[in-house]
């Protein structure tokens, strides 16, 4: 771990996650030049996380200092670098740091997850989409938006990316599980009416996410190709959000 390179965390599935919202978020709005030094904070931010929830995982699962050692100065150093970049932003809107301690409680709940080494629990993996989402309505306040106008788009990023937890663990770690399938077929469909009520256009998407939540399970594909379908998925719902909302 003694490489930049490989200080990026390999959680391939996060970055839409971190990166469709917030761009949902500017391009609903007006882009703004602040909004390039707060994503950069996000990501650095994110990366600055994973490292430290992997050293709280690696020194209680493992016990040996070594195997955690190796995370502390990428967490260190992330982290750093996530107050400098944000600091600018920071003193031009203030209001940033309520946006980050609301953030605070489900980061504190990830990191209880990962001293538990349970970190792919599936209350972890929804815990983590709120902050997520969140960030939409935080590169909308940055463009001269208002939170009210950010609902309703948050609440179609909240409503699929918490689809993609039960969903991926049916393809991948869940794959035998019929309980899961059922589980993850039955929120998609509650999940397509509530998106029906925030805009009837978003029902075109979230038809298609039910679909493939009920046809793709059971059929062996590739993690590659999961994850392929997924950034399919996830663009997909930014061009919604942004014919809807923009």
């Amino acid at each position: 771990m003694s490489t930049p390179r490989r200080w990026i965390p390999n959680q391939h599935g996060a970055w839409a996650m971190l990166a469709v919202p917030y761009l949902a978020g500017v391009l609903t709005g007006s882009p703004a030049w602040i909004q390039l030094p707060v994503f950069l904070a996000w990501l650095l931010g994110y990366c600055a996380v994973f490292h430290t929830e992997q050293w709280v995982r690696l020194r209680r699962a493992s016990r040996n200092p070594r195997a955690a050692a190796r995370h502390t100065r990428p967490a260190l150093v992330l982290a750093a670098a996530t107050a400098a970049l944000g600091l600018v932003p920071l003193v031009a809107e203030p209001w940033l740091g309520v946006a980050a301690a609301l953030m605070a409680p489900f980061l504190a709940v990830n990191v209880h997850y990962a001293r538990r080494n349970r970190e792919r629990a599936l209350v972890n993996g929804l815990v983590a989409v709120v902050p997520a989402c969140g960030m939409l309505l935080v590169a909308l306040r940055l463009g001269g938006g208002t939170v009210a106008q950010g609902l309703a788009p948050a609440a179609a990023c909240l409503l699929y990316f918490a689809g993609t937890v039960p969903y991926v663990k049916t393809m991948i770690r869940e794959r035998r599980s019929a309980a899961y399938r059922k589980g993850s077929v039955a929120y998609h469909a509650v999940a397509l009416v509530a998106a029906a009520l925030l805009d009837p256009w978003l029902a075109v998407p979230f038809a298609v996410y039910l679909a493939r939540a009920a046809a793709l399970p059971g059929r062996g594909l590739r993690v590659p190709v999961v994850g392929a379908v997924e950034v399919g998925c996830s663009l997909l719902l930014l061009g919604f959000l942004v014919g809807v909302y923009g």
